[in-house]
């Protein structure tokens, strides 16, 4: 699945707030090392060189697409950006602060993985993450029922992979078992959205990306022009625009310790 900067750009300030917001949670005050797993086009990253810039900062990120727009966008940041899957990353040396921001939702299983992102924390290190919790929106819904209709299934059923995640309790279980001091919670926004089909838009970024992987040039329209009338019944725009609710799930850990 290949990944458009661009496109996601488009909601640039809206898919920042979570981050913002999970970030205000993360009390570490003076770390040496930052890695942002899951990077995107760094426009975020670059946040955390702002806030501790006496860190060397790196933002890690499976898409080529991604890493190349982060790197010719802020070649003069102080950040560094490579490509690499967080499944089997290794850093260099304990990291201070590991984030992971709108990305674990992509890992099929990811809840295994996390005592081991969680192992490279240094002692008093902490480790924050944010995934989509609104899978049971129309927005996911409606496409997947699309997806299973008769005239996409053969294409576009069965084992295309799809974003998922736990609840916010499951998480903080998880964690809390490994000793680290965890807080979860979970925010619903509602992102008013401008712009003719903006949902569509927004999905365009994100959710859409591996259905509209499998298709050709026609197809894709074919797919999006049912996908859009699906999307103006669910969410009429309104005076302000259109509202999506956009409910994030947040888990905070401090690890035991002191560095």
């Amino acid at each position: 699945m290949r990944w458009d900067p661009t496109e996601y750009l488009t909601f640039a300030d809206e898919r920042g707030r979570p981050f913002r917001d999970l970030m205000a949670r993360v009390g570490a005050s003076a770390p040496a090392y930052v890695v942002d797993l899951g990077c995107g086009p760094g426009n975020l990253t670059v946040s955390l060189a702002q806030r501790w810039p006496g860190a060397v900062v790196e933002g890690v990120d499976s898409s080529a697409e991604m890493v190349e727009r982060a790197t010719a966008d802020l070649a003069d940041a102080p950040v560094r950006f490579s490509v690499g899957d967080l499944r089997d990353w290794v850093p260099d040396r304990p990291v201070d602060v590991l984030v992971s921001n709108a990305t674990l939702q992509w890992v099929p299983g990811h809840l295994a993985l996390l005592d081991r992102l969680l192992s490279w924390v240094a002692p008093g290190g902490w480790f924050g993450f944010q995934v989509p919790g609104n899978f049971d929106e129309p927005t996911h819904t409606e496409l997947a029922a699309l997806r299973e209709s008769p005239r996409w299934r053969d294409r576009l059923g069965g084992n295309l992979a799809q974003p998922g995640s736990e609840q916010p309790a499951t998480y903080l279980r998880r964690l809390a078992a490994t000793g680290a001091r965890v807080e979860a919670w979970e925010t619903t926004y509602l992102q008013v959205l401008q712009g003719e089909d903006a949902v569509v838009r927004w999905m365009r970024g994100t959710g859409l990306r591996p259905v509209l992987a499998e298709l050709d040039a026609g197809e894709q329209e074919e797919f999006l022009s049912a996908y859009r009338e699906r999307m103006r019944a669910a969410y009429p725009p309104e005076p302000s625009g259109t509202v999506l609710p956009y409910r994030r799930v947040f888990v905070v850990a401090e690890v035991a310790g002191s560095r």
